[in-house]
């Protein structure tokens, strides 16, 4: 193993305090490796909620638990598996495919669509952003018109690769679908699109219009052109 690869282990990327997925992150050693496991530990979850009576959730169907201090208009749309916590926004005509688990004081905007993923506590997707098969970590944002692209061009299998003196990093997911993974506190630009397998280290910030593919380590600023520079001070 490349001691580059360590930097994008789940220890590394992410404050688990702030997820209701600790159990199972803390169970694995990559971020990916979470998500063909998201429905079923939704439901383990959601059946909890319902095993001990909880008052705190109110239920929609039969695989839909949101916190009764969530706000959630009425033209939000929630497929099956789906947990929305506490004091977070829906807002109106988001499109929550499914195999959603939502943590508390997030954002969920207009337009936006989630599926398959995991959304750490105070995350805010909030304008026209499409979330798949993804994990985004605490307090990370989305700009408005961000979007992860979760499937190859050629269908193939997602690698996750590394560039310039990361480019020892050559992992093999066995995934076809697979979008980002996002640090805790990373910021993403406007208009950015995160390519299959980007996984992008805690407190980075990417440039508006960015195309990200691959792996962009912590405390780094992506700028126009793709240059990858380390934050001052860091």
């Amino acid at each position: 193993m490349s001691e580059h690869n360590e930097l994008m282990m789940i220890k590394n990327m992410y404050d688990l305090e702030h997820t209701e997925a600790k159990e199972l992150l803390l169970g694995l050693t990559y971020p990916w490796e979470a998500l063909p496991l998201i429905k079923d530990y939704i439901k383990k979850l959601g059946e909890a909620i319902d095993k001990a009576g909880s008052d705190e959730y109110i239920k929609k169907g039969d695989s839909v638990w949101i916190h009764k201090s969530a706000k959630v208009y009425d033209t939000a749309y929630f497929g099956d598996n789906v947990i929305i916590g506490a004091e977070t926004e829906v807002r109106p005509g988001a499109f929550i495919r499914g195999n959603a688990l939502v943590g508390k004081n997030c954002v969920v905007g207009n337009s936006t669509e989630l599926k398959n993923v995991i959304i750490f506590d105070n995350v805010q997707v909030p304008h026209y952003n499409y979330v798949g098969d993804s994990v985004l970590g605490y307090r990370s944002h989305m700009g408005a018109g961000s979007i992860t692209s979760n499937v190859k061009s050629d269908k193939t299998l997602v690698v996750v690769k590394g560039y310039d003196e990361y480019s020892d990093i050559h992992i093999e997911t066995g995934l076809k679908k697979f979008g980002a993974m996002l640090g805790d506190f990373v910021e993403v630009g406007c208009n950015s699109v995160m390519n299959p397998g980007s996984v992008i280290g805690r407190h980075t910030n990417i440039y508006p219009l960015s195309p990200i593919r691959g792996f962009v380590p912590e405390h780094s600023i992506v700028k126009t052109g793709n240059v990858i520079i380390t934050k001052a001070g860091e």
